[in-house]
């Protein structure tokens, strides 16, 4: 018996490639991930590896995350909590040293705001 989670992983992963123009050929092309498997995804006979999904939403630039939280990997809560390093870290048309950057920058916004949160709750 296969769950709904995986058959809904199934149809968007479906309406992701058929919007990105792929067809299944192309996208085992893309993955390295075999077309019948992934004929099998699509249609909700196979629940994928979460190696699977990074490679699939590579190649129809979506959010692997997102495809976590569709196929009960992860729940909304544990990618939500981080998002932001989450795609910063994964953004590849970011270098490394940009990507730092951007996180250190963050990172100071946040801590200057709980500075300013932690000032009024004192005053």
């Amino acid at each position: 018996m296969v769950s709904k989670t995986v058959e809904s992983l199934g149809d968007y992963l479906r309406e992701q490639r058929t919007e990105s123009k792929l067809s299944l050929r192309q996208l085992a092309e893309q993955t390295g991930v075999s077309n019948p498997y992934l004929s099998q995804i699509e249609r909700g006979l196979r629940k994928p590896s979460a190696e699977v999904l990074q490679q699939i939403a590579k190649a129809l630039r979506i959010s692997a995350d997102q495809l976590y939280v569709r196929a009960g990997i992860l729940s909304a809560e544990d990618v939500t909590s981080d998002s932001v390093e989450r795609a910063v870290l994964a953004d590849p048309a970011l270098t490394e040293r940009q990507k730092q950057s951007l996180l250190d920058v963050y990172s100071s916004f946040l801590a200057l705001n709980e500075a300013r949160h932690a000032g009024t709750d004192s005053a």
